[in-house]
């Protein structure tokens, strides 16, 4: 018997929270039942916009965690019973089938967690002209949905569908780069490749090897890891110095789990910030206008390379409603990237007489590829690069199993009253930390400027039980101290009722 339900219901029934970057929850959450109904009031969103009819093809791909398969199928049966064709693409990174679906003109869909543990999974959507922004978010939450009577009482499908034939769009996303850069781009550099659960894993050794470098496989892992690009753990700090030093590599390349947000470690091992990195790409490809969100390090206004910087919320559909404007401003280049490492790139560029064309989805090839190919032909090394930009470091890490009720009362607490009332309450919470405070930026959480130079930056994570902070200075060492510091205060730190 068909079941009706609205989407808002569902989500306060299930508990799997569906935002901007898609669905994401419990795996024990995420039934086929509650997987399928998403996607059906996608896809009903889509044909509001005029984006989907029977007949359309809807491209599928997902992670390495184990749930993905099952989620993956779940979302195909909503695409059929939808009156869809389904492109299944297999196990790929994020920005791979997001390219295939820009380029086909056709909505697709990514089931992934990203860097989360695997006892939770997601769906992100993407629309066949860029990614889901809050707009669409906000439809899809609304829509109404019809469930078929295909689940049984565990909300599982009865019946899974064979296995498809697998669409390949792995061999055009590599095409995309190679084409862009040339075969020698990386002749001569030795790389390794850290490639522990991340999909994209093999992309990255193939890439390697048809831009002239040496690729070198190391920590491939056959469980699921949460490798998090914004929180690298110690041993995989440790790990990099290791590798580095044994091995005598240029860099090391590496990937959260669905392989859209970069790790890029120098000569010496050591991970580059995702900011930074952000930056040195942009630089490399000769963009004018940046938009980044306001947790990224300020060297990029320092630095004095664009024309103009647009700062945002923390998130990829904020950036590209910013970088949307930027290209309207008519700004000739336009990129976006995130502390995560993240990079979208908004317009084509033109690389040695070659176009790349815009890709406006988060892509961590893209930065990988850009900053050690720069590296190369300036002839200096990843450190030597990262040097010449101005001394701003920045550093983050979380709080986790920390409630975001809880978050969310501790920023409605510091930020209570007046400007001088805060600035007050702030100095006196942190003062022994940073001096005193003289400046707030509200545009995401709550980000605190000290007279000294410092900034501490605390937001409730969008997708997990974790207070995210982050912390910038003159130095490493100091960020990093700082962020440890500002953590375990608030850590013990009890709101008063």
């Amino acid at each position: 018997m068909t079941q009706h339900i609205s989407i808002a219901d569902l989500m306060a029934q299930s508990g799997v929270a569906f935002g901007t970057s898609g669905a994401r929850g419990l795996v024990s959450a995420m039934t086929d039942r509650v997987c399928f109904a998403y996607t059906a009031a996608f896809l009903q969103h889509m044909a509001d916009i005029g984006q989907f009819a029977p007949g359309t093809h809807v491209a599928i791909a997902g992670d390495l965690r184990p749930s993905s398969p099952r989620i993956m199928a779940a979302c195909a049966a909503a695409v059929r019973h939808r009156g869809g064709v389904v492109d299944h693409c297999g196990f790929v990174p994020s920005p791979a089938v997001a390219a295939h679906g820009f380029a086909k003109g056709i909505p697709s869909l990514m089931v992934t967690g990203s860097h989360i543990p695997d006892d939770r999974n997601g769906i992100k959507f993407n629309r066949t002209d860029g990614e889901v922004l809050k707009p669409d978010e906000m439809a899809i939450r609304a829509q109404h949905v019809a469930l078929p009577d295909l689940f049984d009482d565990e909300g599982m499908l009865r019946d899974a569908a064979s296995a498809q034939p697998v669409v390949d769009v792995a061999t055009p996303y590599i095409a995309r780069y190679v084409d862009a850069f040339g075969a020698d781009a990386l002749r001569g550099m030795t790389l390794g490749i850290y490639e522990h659960s991340a999909v994209g894993r093999d992309i990255l050794v193939a890439l390697v090897t048809a831009l002239g470098g040496t690729a070198m496989s190391l920590g491939r892992a056959d469980r699921f890891i949460p490798v998090d690009t914004e929180a690298v753990r110690p041993k995989d700090q440790v790990l990099a110095r290791q590798w580095a030093a044994e091995l005598k590599l240029d860099a090391i390349l590496s990937t959260d789990g669905d392989s859209d947000r970069p790790l890029l470690a120098d000569e010496n091992g050591t991970w580059m910030r995702g900011d930074v990195l952000g930056i040195l790409c942009a630089r490399a490809l000769g963009i004018a206008a940046i938009a980044t969100p306001v947790s990224c390090n300020s060297a990029v206004e320092l630095s004095g390379l664009f024309s103009a910087v647009e700062r945002t919320r923390i998130g990829s559909p904020f950036v590209i409603e910013a970088m949307n404007a930027l290209v309207d401003e008519g700004q000739g280049s336009v990129c976006g990237y995130e502390a995560n490492g993240g990079f979208l790139l908004a317009t084509p560029v033109v690389l040695d007489g070659r176009t790349l064309g815009a890709l406006p989805t988060r892509d961590a090839v893209l930065p990988i590829l850009s900053v050690l190919v720069d590296a190369k032909r300036r002839g200096v090394t990843l450190s030597a690069l990262q040097a010449q930009l101005p001394g701003r470091y920045t550093f983050s890490e979380r709080l986790q199993n920390y409630p975001t009720a809880q978050s969310q009362a501790l920023i409605a607490h510091l930020e209570q009253g007046e400007e001088d009332a805060i600035l007050a309450r702030l100095t006196a919470m942190f003062g022994d930390l940073a001096g005193a405070a003289d400046g707030i930026d509200r545009t995401d959480g709550l980000r605190i400027h000290f007279a000294g130079g410092d900034i501490i930056h605390l937001r409730p994570s969008g997708n997990a039980p974790e207070l995210r902070c982050y912390t910038e200075s003159d130095s490493v060492e100091r960020a990093v101290t700082l962020n440890g510091q500002a953590l375990a205060l608030v850590r013990d730190y009890s709101v008063p009722a």
